[in-house]
């Protein structure tokens, strides 16, 4: 049989992952969604289940708007009239009207001279850091950031590679002072905005002050790069992310922000904002935005809508709405005994510290209707391990309750003060 032996090796590394418990497993398939209305949230069902109804308390739309008819209406009017795809990269008649009024208008949200769409955020990452970071750049990282740094960090093949203790600033500083006693031309600190499996975000006005305070000791400056998708749009009073909540502004907000159009805005896609030259040379550089297509127009077009509704008076209301679920969320946790992380993101962790009975838990949810991931040993270092709850502003005080009656009818939950 062609292939055996390498099919063999595959079957033996698959079997080691599922040892490790790293193995991901059969994908839950949805089948149909069941908009909400003022009482509840969405539900949706699923393959192999039946008629039984989930609700959704691990996904990145934070707003619910992949199911606002606005957005929805925006991208199937585009379709119809520019059709299902680009048909190219940007370079080769594959750039549309819808495109450029996007960038031009994450640029105007952000404050920022231009803006670049990508074709998710996952390829901005690559597509920034790895054009920006040569033999002479020092990267001084996050010990936590996102595996689409660390593979950045890896494909760039800088002069020398610093990770810095979780959101520690004197360690932050430590590095810096080395990276400039080592003699490299430019140093580059990156960092997620709020850190996915947490919740926490980065103290950004202090990294900055650190960054600016550096700068001269490098020829080619320190760049601040920062990775906020998972705040843009679900933090922050406006939904500017987590420089808009640190209330960083001015020369203390990041030179390079990567934002995504498939979380909070519920579309899909990733951008950079930032000065128009670096943009224009990213444009000529970066090998995820020259040799992929683009989004299609029409999704382009439901981001722009998505943005619109984003920066209104129904945005604000949206979140606002946001903020308070996920205080009745937090807030019912600490009341049924459950350790989390406290904080106004609403990527909300339920501490469970122990493998197997994250696995039971995440069972317990799944048999009561609701959607959640847990994270173990070895994603997570022994004693960490968690469910990462996420709270929509879709959701309802009654979807709320549901999961944390659910919650409390856990066999193995701790027991209250």
């Amino acid at each position: 049989m062609p292939c055996d032996r390498l099919l063999a090796t595959l079957t033996a590394e698959l079997e080691e992952l599922a040892a490790r418990g790293t193995l991901k497993g059969k994908e839950q398939v949805i089948t149909k969604v069941i908009p909400g209305h003022d009482e509840i949230g969405s539900r949706y069902r699923l393959a192999g289940e039946g008629d039984r109804l989930f609700m959704r308390m691990n996904a990145n739309n934070y707003l619910g708007l992949s199911l606002r008819p606005e957005v929805t209406a925006a991208e199937d009017e585009t379709a119809w009239a520019f059709g299902t795809g680009p048909g190219a990269v940007r370079f080769i008649s594959g750039t549309y009207v819808q495109h450029v009024e996007l960038e031009e208008r994450l640029a105007a949200f952000h404050e920022r001279q231009a803006g670049m769409i990508f074709s998710s955020a996952y390829a901005t990452t690559l597509g920034v850091l790895v054009p920006l970071i040569d033999g002479e750049t020092a990267v001084i990282s996050d010990e936590l950031n996102h595996n689409c740094i660390i593979n950045a960090m890896r494909l760039a093949r800088p002069q020398a590679k610093h990770i810095y203790r979780h959101n520690d600033l004197a360690d932050l500083k430590s590095k810096l002072e080395a990276a400039a006693g080592a003699g490299s031309r430019r140093a580059l600190v990156v960092s997620d905005g709020v850190f996915s499996m947490r919740g926490d975000f980065a103290p950004l006005k202090e990294i900055m002050r650190l960054a600016r305070r550096y700068d001269e000791r490098f020829p080619d400056n320190v760049l601040v790069v920062i990775d906020d998708s998972h705040g843009v749009g679900a933090f922050g009073t406006s939904g500017r992310g987590t420089e808009e909540h640190t209330r960083c502004r001015g020369d203390e907000r990041p030179d390079l922000l990567i934002g995504t159009l498939g979380k909070a805005l519920g579309v899909n896609g990733g951008y950079v904002v930032g000065p128009e030259l670096i943009l224009r040379y990213l444009r000529e550089t970066a090998i995820t935005y020259i040799y992929s297509n683009p989004i299609t127009p029409a999704e382009a077009a439901a981001a722009i809508q998505a943005l619109a509704i984003l920066d209104s008076g129904e945005g604000k209301r949206l979140l606002a709405h946001l903020r308070a679920m996920t205080r009745r969320f937090e807030r019912g946790l600490v009341e049924l005994g459950y350790e989390t992380i406290p904080g106004p993101h609403p990527v909300t962790p339920v501490m469970v510290r122990d493998t197997a009975k994250t696995i039971a838990l995440v069972d317990h949810l799944f048999q009561n209707g609701i959607l959640a991931t847990g994270l173990k040993y070895p994603v997570v270092p022994r004693g960490d391990e968690s469910i990462r709850f996420q709270i929509s502003a879709d959701h309802k005080a009654a979807d709320i309750d549901l999961c944390l009656e659910a919650l409390a009818s856990f066999p193995g939950r701790p027991k209250a003060d």
